[in-house]
């Protein structure tokens, strides 16, 4: 299974929680995370802000096994169906290049759409219900 993770989920899992089983099924290779370049430098300005409380040190393993496990995309066709938030397009552009089976988010504004060209996108709850289901 090839995935999409929304920023606000990859942080979430790293905080740990019922959303850290997503990590751990990463780590497990339960699926494929399908990142861009675009998606990977948000996550860096992410990991870098003083809140999360990520040392210099964890934010540098998690970026290293990103970029030695995820599957790497480029898209080729820009996206603009998120209008109130066009920063979110990212996903859809990784999404759709990538041919995911879905994307996991938390954002309302991703959320709303439900679908994307026939890609599902699902809170963080659905989708640890559909790695369970796939044990």
């Amino acid at each position: 299974m090839h995935v999409v993770l929304d920023t606000n989920i990859f942080v979430s899992m790293l905080m740990g929680g019922q959303v850290g089983y997503i990590h751990d099924a990463w780590k497990e290779g339960k699926f494929f995370l399908v990142i861009s370049d675009a998606i990977l430098l948000e996550y860096l300005d992410i990991f870098q802000r003083p809140k999360l409380h990520l040392s210099s040190q964890g934010a540098s393993a998690v970026i290293e096994r990103i970029q030695r496990k995820a599957k790497f995309v480029t898209p080729t066709e820009a996206i603009t169906v998120v209008e109130a938030d066009p920063s979110d397009n990212i996903f859809l552009e990784a999404a759709l290049e990538g041919k995911v089976d879905c994307i996991v988010s938390g954002d309302s504004h991703l959320l709303e759409l439900k679908t994307f060209r026939d890609i599902p996108i699902l809170p963080a709850r659905e989708f640890i219900t559909l790695l369970k289901s796939r044990e």
